[in-house]
């Protein structure tokens, strides 16, 4: 008698559901599969605002509006592109509509108080997160497109391509935003050693 557990010569091994199929799913109002898509994803999404906004008390609330939109607009998902790189579309959006509406406000960020610790490195995490608020404080001072080109580039580490994919510009539009927020960038760090020090420049030079 052949066990259940063996495979079968020949057959086909289970494939992974499509991105295709995952959008067919949540559009038709599976809710299942929504709340398994969120859960997945949840930290994309999340890692891509907090690169480009900070730390900042709207950070769950912009995370509900990402994925509002993102189940609104699903239904248009043709698979050009993968199902990350449209999702970093669409949060790329959420964020820049945020900044933009706050363009005429101060942005202001979050910092929660960390207890006291004897452990080693504690007073360098401190060091390190106001050095971040300060560098913040400074890219709140930028237009939408460069603060965002600038973070994903520079922050989050991604290539000048993959940047221009998530904000649907040309490399060269990217490019120049990146060298744009970067002159800012270095302007205040010429002021501020400890935003030249997170920034490995020597005070911006």
């Amino acid at each position: 008698m052949r066990s259940h557990n063996v495979p079968v010569p020949g057959a086909s091994p289970l494939r992974p559901v499509s991105d295709l199929e995952v959008a067919r799913r949540c559009v038709s109002g599976d809710r299942n599969a929504q709340r398994e898509f969120f859960q997945r994803e949840r930290h994309r999404v999340h890692a891509i605002l907090y690169r480009i906004v900070g730390s900042n008390s709207d950070m769950e609330d912009l995370v509900q509006d990402a994925f509002i939109q993102i189940f609104r607009s699903m239904a248009s998902f043709r698979g050009e592109a993968s199902l990350a790189t449209w999702l970093d579309r669409v949060a790329v959006r959420t964020a820049y509509s945020y900044l933009t509406k706050r363009r005429n406000e101060a942005v202001r960020l979050t910092v929660v108080p960390e207890p006291v610790s004897t452990e080693p490195g504690a007073d360098q995490r401190l060091i390190t997160r106001e050095a971040t608020r300060r560098l913040y404080a400074a890219l709140d001072k930028l237009p939408a497109p460069q603060r965002v080109a600038f973070t994903l580039h520079v922050v989050d580490g991604r290539t000048l391509k993959d940047v221009a994919l998530a904000m649907s510009a040309t490399v060269a539009a990217t490019k120049v935003r990146v060298w744009r927020a970067w002159k800012a960038v270095h302007g205040a760090a010429r002021r501020d050693p400890l935003i030249a020090e997170l920034l490995g420049t020597d005070k911006g030079e």
